[in-house]
C-alpha cells in the first residue's frame, strides 16, 4: 500500500535546465515538483484534467524547498512525492529529491487547495469522490520544517517589473514558478558564484495578470536570510518568499 501512496518520477538535468554553475535551477526544480504532484494526483483520480471537467482545479498555496545539493548537468535524479495530510480545504504534499545514487539531497513541503474555476472559492476536499483522497495519506518522513511566517516591513522596492507574455500560464495569471525566477533575479550573479540556496519558501496570496506592475521588497533578516514580498500595482500582496543562502 505504501508503494501505491508514494510516486517516484525520473529526470535528467538537461543542459538547458542548469545555470552557469552547472546545477539545476530552482525554477526548473519547482516545475518538476509541480509536475510530479500532477502525475501523482492524476494516477489516483485527482488530476487537473479530471477536475477541470467538473470545473475545479488545484492551486498551490505554500511551497518550501530545502537542499543539501542540486543535480548537475546530465545527471539523472528522481523525485518522490506523497500526501501527508488532507483537511477540508487544504492538503499537504511532500517531496524528496534523490540523486543518481538514490540518496536524498533535498526535501520539499507544499500546501494545495482545490478551487472552483467559476467562483475561485475553495472546494471541500473531503467530499471529493466520497473522501477517497484520504486513502492516499502517507506517514513517510519529510525532515524539514513547514513553511513559516514571512513579514516584510520595508516600503522601498528593490525592483519594479511589468508582467509580460512569458509570465502568463494557461489559467491566465502569472505562473507560480515565474515568481521564483523573478525573486532570484533580485540577487546579483556574484551571489550564486559564492553561495547556494539552502532553503526557499513561497507563500502565494493572490493572483496577478498580464500588464500588472509587480514591486519587489526585500529585507535581510539574518546573515544570508532574506524575506521578500511582491505587491501588484502598488498595494495588494501577491507573494511572500524567504531565501536562505549558504
Amino acid at each position: 500500500m505504501t508503494d501505491n501512496k508514494v510516486g517516484t518520477y525520473n529526470f535528467v538535468a538537461e543542459p538547458f535546465h542548469v545555470d552557469f554553475t552547472g546545477r539545476l535551477t530552482m525554477g526548473v526544480l519547482g516545475n518538476h515538483l509541480l509536475n510530479c504532484a500532477g502525475f501523482h494526483a492524476a494516477d489516483r483520480g485527482f488530476g487537473i484534467a479530471e477536475l477541470n471537467e467538473n470545473h475545479y482545479t488545484w492551486v498551490l498555496s505554500r511551497l518550501a524547498i530545502e537542499l543539501e545539493d542540486m543535480p548537475r548537468q546530465y545527471e539523472p535524479f528522481s523525485i518522490e512525492t506523497w500526501v501527508e495530510n488532507v483537511y477540508r480545504l487544504f492538503t499537504d504534499r511532500n517531496f524528496a529529491i534523490l540523486n543518481k545514487e538514490g540518496k536524498p539531497v533535498g526535501y520539499a513541503r507544499s500546501v494545495w487547495a482545490m478551487i472552483s474555476m467559476e467562483t475561485r472559492k475553495p472546494a471541500d476536499l473531503l467530499t471529493l469522490h466520497g473522501g477517497s483522497i484520504t486513502g492516499y495519506v502517507c506517514d513517510k518522513e519529510c525532515p524539514i520544517s513547514k513553511p513559516g511566517r514571512i513579514k516584510v516591513t520595508t516600503d522601498m522596492p528593490v525592483e519594479v517589473y511589468e508582467t509580460r507574455y512569458s509570465d502568463i500560464d494557461i489559467n491566465g495569471h502569472v505562473n507560480s514558478i515565474k515568481y521564483i525566477e523573478h525573486i532570484l533575479d533580485l540577487f546579483p550573479m556574484e551571489t550564486f558564484k559564492e553561495k547556494c540556496i539552502r532553503r526557499f519558501e513561497m507563500a502565494y496570496v493572490a493572483e496577478s495578470y498580464y500588464g500588472d506592475t509587480l514591486s519587489f521588497y526585500r529585507e535581510e533578516v539574518a546573515p544570508g536570510e532574506y524575506d521578500i514580498e511582491v505587491r501588484k500595482n502598488g498595494t495588494e500582496v501577491v507573494v511572500r518568499s524567504k531565501v536562505i543562502l549558504k
